[in-house]
């Protein structure tokens, strides 16, 4: 007897040995438990995730001869037939090889006649999308109004292609891409049906390189079978894959701690050498910098790839700010792989930014121990850790952080007075939502080294610890000295800074439309031609951008 394929083999008969698809199962069960049946249902998602499994199952609950049922008995002769693709009454079709008009009137022609065998006729169509936009007119009135011993099971994995009139006459499932580890749970399972020897690491690289497809997962774990000479082993796998060695990345984490460049380029030299897929390399060094963030955060993170004890030791050499920027660098990097002269040269610049950006502040400290998450805004505390015995060759120009108090205090340009608050806020070198807020606010007091600004009512709700912890430090760091700022709405109109602006924009405004009111050239256009102003396209010269 010839060999089955596993994704052949183990194609699921029945809604409970679906992986992966609860939200779509429990639609379709609730509706045939009721006796709620459309006449024609679609179900998208990508390849290999059970569309046509679906149809095909719930073909069986509507011909199963113990009756309209979501639990079909498997056993009768209904149930056998479209098990073995041989029930006349289930008509499957695929639309990439018939789109012609001609063969949808074909199949419509036969749709009047009663079932052969079956208590329903079920027209199975595969790759819907594919149809002419003529096939689509033919179909559109048997498909709205079929008779009623007739259903309709479509499958498509680009509904965007179908047109709006089909969507509206079909109940749309959408099947979601399968999660990695419960493709890894099923092959197990299979494996283990199979008496195939496997390892768990196996299993997880195999779900990871399926992407979401229970079908493709499938058909690699047939490839790994035969390559590990019926065994699906760790090595056996990644010598067919091309994955990554753990030890590769963790060698690069380990030249970055220590910030050896030297390092960083051997380790590019031996993956070059080994005939690594570089790209693949980026995905494995963004996985493991994701699981020592999670490991930074919390005690066993659900990701556990890598070896947990040695993601822990590399964690501790890290900043939670680091890893964050190595992530992102990493992943920007992968993006980036297919612009390089080649992809060698594209990953050793890659190595190489991992060492040129470094979080400001870190140059010149030694490697932080994380044992909880580092939090976003430092407390505005001076720094009195002990300096690195080493000599520091990176500028130390602005690397300070913004939340620490600057020890020497920059020349006040003018005292803050309620009167100068507008010019000051200039200086305090504030962006984003908290400059927002400071020119909201009036200063009513600056006495015994507290601040105390008056926030407009309809601007209140942008105060909140965050912003007043920045514009609290900005403070400090204009008038040299610790203060204490409070913040409260004001209790009636407040003249803010925005507001001034903003009526300074209004005077300009108006002061551009007179000017072109009054102007002759206008006059002569509009006189002679008939030209008209467009107001909306009058500004001032001097508008601030």
């Amino acid at each position: 007897m010839s060999y089955q394929v596993l994704a052949r083999k183990w194609r699921p008969q029945n809604f409970p040995q679906l992986v992966g698809q609860q939200h779509v199962l429990q639609g379709l069960v609730h509706s045939l438990e009721q006796q709620r049946l459309h006449h024609a249902y679609l179900f998208t998602g990508s390849r290999g995730v059970g569309k046509t499994t679906v149809a095909r199952i719930l073909a069986k609950c509507l011909n199963c001869e113990t009756g309209v049922t979501a639990n079909p008995c498997g056993q009768c002769q209904a149930c056998l037939e479209i098990t073995a693709g041989r029930f006349l009454d289930l008509i499957e079709i695929d639309a990439a090889s018939r789109t012609k008009v001609e063969d949808t009137r074909e199949i419509l022609d036969n749709v009047q006649y009663a079932p052969t065998r079956g208590r329903y006729k079920i027209y199975l169509i595969d790759e819907v999308h594919m149809l002419s936009g003529h096939s689509f007119n033919a179909l559109l009135k048997t498909l709205e109004e079929p008779p009623p011993h007739v259903k309709f099971l479509l499958a498509t994995t680009d509904p965007q292609k179908l047109p709006v009139t089909v969507l509206s006459r079909c109940l749309q499932y959408h099947l979601k891409n399968i999660d990695a580890a419960d493709i890894a749970k099923q092959m197990g399972y299979i494996l283990e049906q199979e008496k195939i020897n496997s390892e768990p690491s196996a299993l997880t690289l195999l779900s990871r390189a399926a992407n979401g497809s229970m079908r493709d997962g499938l058909s690699l774990l047939d490839q790994a079978i035969a390559f590990g000479q019926g065994q699906v082993t760790e090595a056996a796998t990644r010598g067919m894959l091309g994955s990554t060695e753990h030890q590769d990345v963790f060698a690069i984490i380990d030249a970055l701690a220590a910030e050896d460049a030297q390092g960083l380029l051997a380790a590019a030299q031996t993956l070059n050498e080994k005939g690594a897929d570089f790209a693949d390399v980026m995905s494995a060094l963004s996985r493991l910098l994701n699981q020592m963030a999670l490991t930074q955060v919390i005690a066993n993170p659900y990701t556990q790839e890598f070896s947990s004890e040695k993601v822990q030791e590399l964690a501790k050499k890290f900043t939670a700010q680091h890893i964050q920027l190595l992530y992102q660098i990493s992943i920007i990097a992968k993006r980036d792989l297919p612009l390089a002269p080649d992809a060698r040269t594209g990953f050793e610049m890659a190595l190489l930014r991992f060492l040129a950006f470094v979080p400001g502040g870190l140059q010149a400290t030694a490697p932080v121990q994380v044992p909880t998450p580092v939090k976003t805004v430092p407390a505005p505390v001076a720094r009195t850790a002990a300096p690195k015995p080493t000599p520091v060759s990176a500028p130390q120009i602005q690397t300070q952080p913004a939340a620490e108090l600057n020890p020497i205090a920059p020349k006040v340009m003018m005292e803050l007075t309620p009167e100068n608050w507008r010019q000051v806020l200039d200086q305090l070198g504030l962006n984003g939502v908290t400059k927002q807020l400071a020119q909201h606010c009036i200063l009513t007091s600056y006495q015994s080294n507290t601040i105390t600004l008056a926030v407009d009512a309809q601007h209140a709700h942008l105060v909140n610890d965050r912003l007043k912890q920045t514009l609290t430090t900005a403070l400090q760091n204009y008038v040299g000295q610790p203060i204490k700022l409070a913040l409260s709405a004001a209790q009636q109109a407040v003249h803010t800074p925005a507001q001034a602006v903003k009526q300074e924009r209004n005077e300009q405004q108006r002061q551009a439309e007179s000017a072109i009111e009054n102007d002759l050239f206008v006059h002569a256009m509009q006189n002679q031609l008939g030209a008209q102003v467009e107001a909306n396209s009058i500004k001032p010269l001097s508008e601030e951008k």
